[in-house]
C-alpha cells in the first residue's frame, strides 16, 4: 500500500471514528439515564434495535452511491455538504473553547432525562415492569429515539466519508469501534461523562470534515493536489490554525460578553 494511501485511510478512520464517538457519547447519557430509572433490558433492546437500523441504512445507501454515481459528481456533492456539516461544528467548538458558548453538559442532561423518566415512571398505572420480563414501552422508545438520532450523525459521516473515497467499509468499521470503546468506557465510568473531553473532539471532527470537504470539492471541480492524498493532513493543519487564531482572537471579548447561550449543543 502506497504512503499516500495509508494518509488518506488514517486520516478517515481517526474523523469517523472522533465524529462516531461524540455523537455515542450524547446516546449514551440518554441511555444510562433509562436503564438506571427504568431498567437495562427494554433500554438495551432499544439500543439494540436502532443500531441494526443503522447498519442497515449504511448497507442501502453506501453500495448504491458507489456503483451508480460517478465520482467527481459525487465527491463534488459530498465535498460542499462536508464543509457545511463541518463548518457548523467547528464553527460551535471555537466559541465553547473561546468561552461565547456554554459547553455541553453531559451531567445535567443525565439529570434532565432521568427527572422526566422518573415522572413517567411515576404517572403510569404499573410502574416499571417486574422482574424484567415485560418490555417498558417508555424505556425501550426513549432508548431508540436516543441512539437512532444521534447515530443518524454517525451514518451520514459514515457514507459521505466512506463512500467518496471508495472505502464504506473501513469508515463503518471506525465508527462501529468507536460505539464499542464508547460503551464500554460507559459501562465502566457510568455517569461521570463530563470528564469526556467533548468539545477537543468536536473540534477535531470540525476540523477534519472540513478539510475532507475541500479536498474533495476541490477534486470534483477539477483541482489537483499537490501530493494527493497528503493534502489532507495539511488542510487539517491550515484549519486547526486559522481555529487557533479564532478562538484566541475571540477569548478575550468574553468578559464583555458574559452572556453565554446555556445548554449548547
Amino acid at each position: 500500500m502506497s504512503v499516500h494511501l495509508h494518509s488518506s485511510d488514517v486520516v478517515l478512520v481517526v474523523a469517523v471514528f472522533l465524529a462516531s464517538a461524540v455523537e455515542m457519547v450524547e446516546a449514551l447519557t440518554i441511555v444510562l439515564a433509562v436503564g438506571v430509572t427504568r431498567g437495562w433490558r427494554s433500554a438495551l433492546e432499544g439500543v439494540a434495535v436502532a443500531l441494526a437500523a443503522l447498519a442497515a441504512l449504511v448497507l442501502l445507501v453506501g453500495p448504491p452511491l458507489v456503483r451508480y454515481v460517478p465520482l467527481s459528481t459525487l465527491r463534488l456533492v459530498v465535498g460542499g455538504l462536508l464543509l457545511v456539516f463541518g463548518l457548523q461544528w467547528l464553527r460551535k467548538a471555537v466559541l465553547r473553547a473561546a468561552g461565547l458558548k456554554a459547553k455541553h453538559d453531559e451531567d445535567a442532561i443525565f439529570a434532565r432525562e432521568v427527572a422526566a423518566l422518573s415522572v413517567a415512571d411515576a404517572g403510569a398505572d404499573g410502574g416499571r415492569p417486574t422482574g424484567g420480563r415485560v418490555r417498558d414501552a417508555t424505556a425501550f422508545t426513549v432508548a431508540f429515539k436516543g441512539v437512532f438520532l444521534e447515530g443518524l450523525e454517525v451514518v451520514v459521516v459514515v457514507i459521505t466519508l466512506g463512500s467518496t473515497s471508495h472505502r464504506l467499509g473501513l469508515a463503518a468499521v471506525a465508527a462501529a469501534a468507536a460505539v464499542v470503546v464508547v460503551g464500554a468506557v460507559g459501562l465502566a465510568v457510568a455517569r461521570q461523562l463530563s470528564s469526556v473531553p467533548e468539545n477537543a473532539l468536536k473540534m477535531g471532527v470540525g476540523l477534519m470534515l472540513v478539510s475532507f470537504g475541500t479536498f474533495w470539492a476541490g477534486e470534483g471541480v477539477g483541482v489537483h493536489w499537490p501530493g494527493s492524498d497528503l493534502a489532507v493532513p495539511v488542510l487539517v493543519a491550515v484549519y486547526g490554525s486559522l481555529a487557533w487564531v479564532l478562538t484566541a482572537s475571540f477569548r478575550p471579548s468574553t468578559v464583555a460578553g458574559a452572556a453565554v447561550q446555556a445548554g449548547g449543543e
